[in-house]
């Protein structure tokens, strides 16, 4: 499927960026639901309250459609993430505070839209041009988190802070993504409920960065 297969006419009326709008949200609703298999352009088109033909006249077709749904949810949760670049949220934190609560922010993003990233991640296994936006996504997020901890990097006990740090957020990104995708209990016999894993994988971030290395 060709670049052009993939893309969207962009609407230019009103009323057309309302409709689309609700196809864009009823598409995310189904994905969280449904997971890929019960997204379909006929299920999106009743939730959204629209014909096919409203479909069809912005995507070729449904990897088309779920592809701008998939853009338009990671739009809102990337907006989400820009906290992590404001200065006035982290500068006055103690810097084993700011590792844990920068650990915490990139969690409540897996969290908050757990399902629907749950799913995602797993298809990107075997749809190439999602795991490529995908790893787009992840590595910005990544370089925030890193831009992020690097500010206090004069305090990370690690003969290489940089890779230190990135090691750190390839350590909690990956739990978390296992997490939301495969569920509780996957990786290990002992289930954790969200909150104490998240408790968990702040401490170990805050220790590794922190700790004297012996």
């Amino acid at each position: 499927m060709t670049t052009d297969d993939l893309s969207i006419r962009p609407p230019r009326q009103e009323r057309s960026r309302l409709a689309w709008a609700r196809v864009l949200d009823a598409g995310a609703r189904l994905i969280e639901e449904e997971g890929y298999e019960g997204f379909t352009i006929a299920a999106v088109c009743e939730r959204a309250g629209v014909s096919v033909a409203t479909i069809y006249a912005r995507a070729a077709s449904k990897d088309a459609l779920f592809l701008a749904v998939y853009e338009h949810v990671l739009a809102d949760i990337t907006g989400e993430e820009l906290v992590l670049e404001d200065s006035s949220r982290w500068d006055a934190l103690p810097t084993p505070e700011l590792i844990r609560e920068a650990v915490s922010t990139v969690a409540d993003r897996f969290l908050l839209h757990s399902r629907f990233l749950g799913s995602v991640i797993l298809l990107s296994g075997t749809h190439a041009e999602l795991r490529r936006r995908g790893a787009m996504y992840s590595q910005a997020l990544g370089d925030r988190f890193s831009s992020l901890v690097l500010r206090r990097e004069a305090e990370i006990a690690r003969e290489n802070p940089v890779e230190a740090v990135d090691a750190c957020f390839r350590m909690v990104f990956s739990t978390l993504a296992i997490h939301v995708s495969y569920g509780a209990g996957f990786e290990s016999g002992r289930e954790m409920s969200d909150a104490a894993l998240v408790r968990e994988i702040r401490e170990l971030a805050a220790s590794y960065l922190l700790a004297p290395v012996s």
